[in-house]
């Protein structure tokens, strides 16, 4: 009996090391990764989120940043809503237009082709396009054009609306992109590392508007061409669902991995003040290898 007793202890032992041995694990990767990011001059923010085991690893998850192009996933979200409510057809078509009204006082002003990451919408201005082609462009290739466009059927008070609905508090769609007067007057759209990671784990759990809306955004983000931060150091097995987002001294990643054995995690990685870009966007890429290699 005295022998058994004590086997009894050792294994309850073992496993009480063992079910503390993660949390140990997630510390050490905390540190690793504020030392990696800490070798950059800059403002950081990482969100993510084990959808299995729930795990997450935050770090300045409430910071507000220029949202960049990442608030065109709120946008792709309230764009299905209001589909999904019968306001319009996914397959509707719309006019290719260049000219848009300022939030500050309605003046109007257009978008240079040049600033835009996708051309090829300014060379069929006047005629009409899907509302999905438009949606696909606006996140795959991060069309500024699109974006208006879509916004304009939208109303950017809808998108914020709805982005309260689905839990993330802080997120602001306030306009389209390009309108240098109110970036003039600090009118910005703005996001937190926390609020992109409610949103992404929500479309990951069909609960974005439907779980067939949900999958059907997935699809999109999945095509997402550029890819020098959450995927760039990923094996080619694994999938990114993601939408990226880069101004002056900002580069962003947010979006869900899929691991092949059918895993799944949400990862925002945000980035402000960035000295060098470049070296800042391999830094944030090394910190989502890290957080790959710590899931499997």
């Amino acid at each position: 009996m005295r022998s058994y007793l004590s086997l009894l202890s050792l294994a309850l032992l073992l496993l009480g090391c063992t079910a503390t041995k993660p949390r140990k694990n997630m510390n050490q990767l905390r540190e690793e990764i504020l030392t990696e990011l800490g070798k950059q001059k800059g403002t950081f923010a990482v969100a993510f989120k084990d959808l299995k085991t729930g795990e997450e690893l935050l770090i300045n998850e409430h910071e507000s940043f220029h949202a960049a192009s990442t608030m065109k996933t709120p946008v792709l979200i309230e764009a299905y809503k209001q589909a999904a409510e019968g306001k319009f057809s996914l397959e509707d078509s719309i006019v290719v237009k260049n000219q848009f009204k300022s939030i500050v006082d309605g003046s109007p002003f257009s978008i240079g082709p040049q600033d835009d990451s996708e051309q090829d919408l300014y060379k069929v201005l006047g005629q009409k396009r899907p509302l999905s082609e438009l949606l696909y462009k606006m996140i795959i290739l991060s069309s500024n054009l699109a974006t208006n466009l879509v916004i304009e059927q939208l109303d950017a008070k809808k998108v914020t609306q709805t982005m309260r609905e689905l839990g993330a508090k802080n997120i602001q769609v306030l306009r389209g992109v390009e309108d240098t007067k109110a970036f003039r007057q600090g009118l910005n759209n703005t996001t937190t590392a926390y609020d992109l990671m409610v949103l992404f784990q929500k479309i990951a759990q069909g609960k974005a508007v439907s779980p067939a809306a949900s999958q059907e955004m997935i699809k999109v983000l999945l095509d997402q061409k550029f890819k020098d931060i959450i995927p760039a150091k990923l094996p080619a097995e694994v999938k990114v669902a993601h939408k990226t987002g880069w101004i002056t001294g900002v580069r962003h990643d947010s979006g869900i991995v899929f691991l092949p054995d059918g895993r799944k995690y949400v990862l925002v990685l945000l980035s402000k003040g960035l000295e060098d870009d470049k070296a800042g966007t391999a830094a944030m890429a090394n910190v989502s290898e890290m957080l790959y290699r710590h899931v499997q």
